[in-house]
């Protein structure tokens, strides 16, 4: 299946140790904030087990910053969750709240939100939390590339609801699943994770965007090839697998055969880049400081790739089969048990 197919990655990551204080207080917080309301919703929610993912992907927070961090989470992924291929109809709702969503981290702060539902109402929350401390440089690019992911998620009902999801040939859907992932603000968040900035001159230098760009093309496609079973089962097109298959032919095993073979090449390229990178900080003067700062960011890059790879291997997210209440609102025709979209 493949949800049990394994990738060699040559680095390991660890796990926080604070996984269960804040998974705890976390789902409290789903919950309070409305964000799941059905039982059968939070049995769903609770087999995503997204709190290891952050656990994972954050392993140097502080005890509260990973339920921040845990909270977030939930919001990117329960909202792509309310992106149902069945329901075109709710392609207006969804960018309207997404614009709002967009829009939250260049107001005020405090700031109401002047779209409400419970996704609006708790990001609001949350990213008053996440953007203390960090500097408007760091706020300023965050909430770009959080607005490019949302954006292009609406691109994405938008293609469904005009019966065109599955028109997207491998470069163009590439390029596209690069922004879908939402992988450069997740890394973005890692910086938040442990109170540092990786150097501006840095992070704009050609070699970290094209690290930062492969970092988002491997993860992306791990999960489609992690996530197909699931997405086949919803009629969901934007994947990997099924992007090589409609534009090459063949049977589904050699479509994602070829999946995992351009994964692969991905992850070749950016190990081979991560190696120039001491050339690049020589490159650009940094002292040792500066040199640190960006050492982390390259290990903020790692603990994504492997610690959301661990994470995909076990989530209920991507499971093939359900059984019991989740297996029947699935076969209702919802993308999520719960409407988070309306008050």
């Amino acid at each position: 299946m493949p949800q049990d197919v394994r990738f060699d990655l040559p680095f390991e990551t660890p796990v926080s140790e604070h996984l269960e204080y804040a998974r705890e207080r976390h789902l409290r917080w789903v919950r309070e904030r409305e964000l799941v309301r059905s039982e059968a919703g939070f049995e769903e929610y609770r087999s995503w087990d997204l709190p290891q993912a952050a656990a994972r992907t954050y392993p140097h927070a502080s005890a509260d910053d990973m339920v921040v961090l845990m909270n977030w989470f939930s919001l990117a992924f329960l909202f792509d969750d309310q992106f149902d291929a069945s329901r075109p109809d709710r392609a207006d709702r969804i960018a309207e709240v997404a614009r709002e969503l967009i829009a939250t981290p260049l107001r005020p702060a405090g700031s109401r939100p002047r779209v409400v539902c419970p996704i609006t109402l708790a990001w609001t929350e949350v990213w008053e939390r996440l953007s203390d401390g960090m500097s408007l440089t760091w706020r300023s690019r965050f909430a770009a590339s959080w607005g490019r992911f949302l954006a292009s998620h609406c691109e994405e009902v938008d293609l469904a609801a005009r019966g065109q999801a599955g028109s997207l040939g491998l470069d163009t859907y590439t390029a596209f699943r690069r922004r879908t992932v939402g992988i450069h603000h997740s890394i973005d968040a890692a910086e938040r994770s442990r109170r540092f900035e990786v150097p501006a001159q840095a992070m704009a230098h050609p070699l970290m965007e094209r690290m930062r760009d492969l970092a988002a093309d491997t993860i992306g496609f791990m999960n489609d090839i992690h996530s197909f079973e699931r997405e086949l089962r919803r009629g969901d097109g934007h994947n990997l697998i099924a992007v090589l298959r409609r534009e090459r032919g063949g049977s589904w095993r050699t479509a994602a055969d070829e999946a995992y073979r351009l994964t692969t090449e991905c992850l070749d390229e950016y190990l081979r880049l991560e190696s120039e990178v001491p050339r690049m900080c020589d490159a650009l003067g940094l002292d040792e400081d500066e040199r640190a700062r960006v050492r982390m960011g390259v290990e903020a890059i790692q603990h994504w790739i492997n610690g959301n790879y661990e994470w995909a291997l076990t989530t209920g997210r991507y499971a093939a089969a359900k059984e019991g209440p989740v297996a029947t609102a699935e076969s209702a025709g919802r993308g999520s048990v719960d409407d988070l979209l309306a008050v």
